[in-house]
């Protein structure tokens, strides 16, 4: 079926009550001569102190498990040796200048916790399409927002025994490192568990290449953080009310070059918009193709608002430009918006229109000028601040997820977990087929969730 669902389940809800945690240690670099460093966060990090940790949950199958989970802590203290600021820990100054701080003396580390849930099979996991919540108790950290780095690691891994495989979730703290970095660092610690005596691309840790500007935050625990953050930890729930819905769409190579060859077609723009002199990239013809779905999902007012958010990699649109190897973040977020009737009512190409002029306009001197707007008065972000009936897209199906080998082979399945995760939020991965597919994962109020997957159009039945 075009756009397939991943598989419905209702017959392999996964029993997240029997995972159990074994141990808990800490990894530090193996080599403890890299003595006392501090760096300093930067513009582009601080926003996301209010986010939650970023989760990430990978599927490995047939694992020799014992022997792997020691691999693999061995690997990691092999790699903490380029990526010492992930065994560090935020601090502040006197003035209130955030930063992450890693000392070979202090106790810190990287948190591994090595669970078991041997009724679980890997085919429970990687045939669930409605999302996180049912493996939540796989992926550390959940409802926990970055401030709290203050005082727990910067990244907690947990390694899960299944009754065929592994599961490996993640959680890194989004004030530190953005997908990018993430999956640097990632893809740099399978290298050592391959055998690599060394990592291929080392790590670009100087922030303040790309930004040398201290900012002064007066943030001094956890409980300064937002209303959302406080009330989400408390509950141990990361979503907002109303209940949203989380479904995997998945969609095929050739239905990815289907949706990008409509939106490219020759067919007349609005007279008010220019028509672009660049075709549309797979990105924005597959956003487009969901911002329309979503839209209509919503049944929205035709006066109603709707704003369609990218977190953009500014790498290479800052001045200088950075190398891909700069570990931190180095995103923002990108907006554009119409009325729904405006969207709806043309032709694909308007919204394409939009995506597109919002993404080049976000150029070097553009990104300086949010950077000075947001350092004379600084606001922490929440994580839903993406947007009014926003589609907010996350994450990159050019992150080569699925190349993450360890050792025994790639990953079965790569998902988000339940942190940061509102009406409209969208993360992309490659497919596991490989080529141009695309996963899409969506979050939505559930009434809208369930017209999206009747939506022909959306799912390309029509």
């Amino acid at each position: 079926m075009a756009g397939e669902i991943a598989k419905e389940n209702s017959q392999s809800q996964v029993n997240v009550e029997k995972v159990k945690i074994i141990n808990t240690t800490r990894v530090k670099p193996k080599k403890t001569t890299i003595g006392r460093k501090e760096c300093q966060l930067v513009t582009f990090d601080l926003p996301y102190l209010a986010f939650f940790y970023n989760q990430k949950l990978m599927i490995y199958k047939g694992v020799d498990f014992e022997t792997t989970v020691e691999k693999m802590k061995d690997g990691l203290s092999v790699v903490l040796e380029d990526f010492y600021q992930l065994a560090g820990k935020l601090g502040k100054d006197e003035e209130g200048v955030f930063r992450v701080e890693y000392d070979d003396d202090m106790d810190g580390g990287v948190e591994v916790a090595v669970a078991v849930a041997e009724e679980i099979e890997v085919s429970d996991l990687t045939n669930v399409d409605e999302g996180s919540l049912k493996f939540k108790d796989l992926v550390p950290y959940n409802g926990i927002f970055n401030i709290e780095g203050l005082h727990r690691p910067l990244l907690s891994v947990q390694l899960t025994k299944l009754k065929d495989g592994l599961s490996m979730g993640c959680a890194f703290n989004h004030a530190v490192l953005d997908g990018t970095s993430t999956w640097h660092f990632m893809s740099s610690w399978a290298e050592i568990c391959r055998g690599f005596t060394s990592i291929s691309s080392p790590p670009f840790l100087d922030r303040t290449q790309v930004r040398n500007t201290k900012v002064k935050l007066n943030l001094n625990k956890p409980a300064d953080a937002p209303e959302h953050a406080k009330t989400a930890a408390s509950n141990g729930d990361t979503n907002i009310k109303p209940p949203l819905r989380e479904k995997v769409f998945k969609f095929s190579e050739s239905e990815i070059d289907q949706i990008k060859t409509k939106i490219n077609n020759n067919v007349p723009l609005p007279s008010d918009q220019e028509e672009g002199s660049k075709p549309f990239s797979t990105f924005q013809s597959l956003s487009t193709h969901v911002w329309n779905a979503v839209t209509r999902a919503r049944q929205l007012k035709p006066e109603d608002i709707t704003v369609f958010t990218v977190f953009a990699d500014c790498r290479k649109r800052v001045d200088p430009p950075m190398p891909e190897s700069y570990f931190g973040n180095l995103i923002q977020a990108i907006f554009t918006g119409t009325a729904a009737g405006m969207l709806l009512a043309n032709p694909p190409q308007f919204g394409a229109g939009l995506i597109q002029k919002a993404i080049e306009m976000h150029n070097a001197t553009a990104i300086e000028e949010r950077n000075k707007e947001w350092e004379s008065n600084p606001k922490i972000f929440e994580y839903k601040d993406a947007g009014l009936n926003c589609v907010a897209v996350g994450s990159s199906p050019r992150f080569k997820v699925y190349d993450v080998d360890f050792g025994f082979g790639s990953p079965e399945s790569v998902r988000s977990g339940s942190n940061n995760r509102f009406d409209g939020m969208v993360y992309l991965y490659p497919g596991k087929t490989g080529g141009r597919s695309i996963d899409v994962e969506i979050s939505l109020e559930a009434s809208a969730m369930e017209r999206l997957e009747k939506d022909k159009e959306f799912l390309l039945e029509a």
